[in-house]
């Protein structure tokens, strides 16, 4: 994922401890919040797979998707 700022405006969060044994089984955490709280999770192999604490739709609009969304669609459309 490319760096990029993402408003956030969850009061809740993965607890720092868990984002190495993440990894070591097979997640990436692929998104940092700005004192390396973790906000974006994958798997690398899956065709789309991302669990987010930061709220996309705050920047999606129905002709400018949030890059997230486009993705998604993207993958789908592979998938078919």
């Amino acid at each position: 994922m490319s760096d990029c700022v993402e408003p956030y405006y969850c009061n809740f969060g993965v607890n720092p401890d868990y984002a190495r044994e993440f990894e070591g089984h097979g997640l990436r955490v692929s998104g940092v919040g700005e004192s390396g709280e973790v906000r974006l999770i994958e798997i690398p192999d899956h065709p789309f797979f991302m669990a987010t604490l930061y709220l996309p739709q705050a920047r999606s609009k129905p002709a400018d998707p949030h890059p997230l969304f486009r993705g998604f669609a993207a993958a789908v459309l592979d998938q078919r």
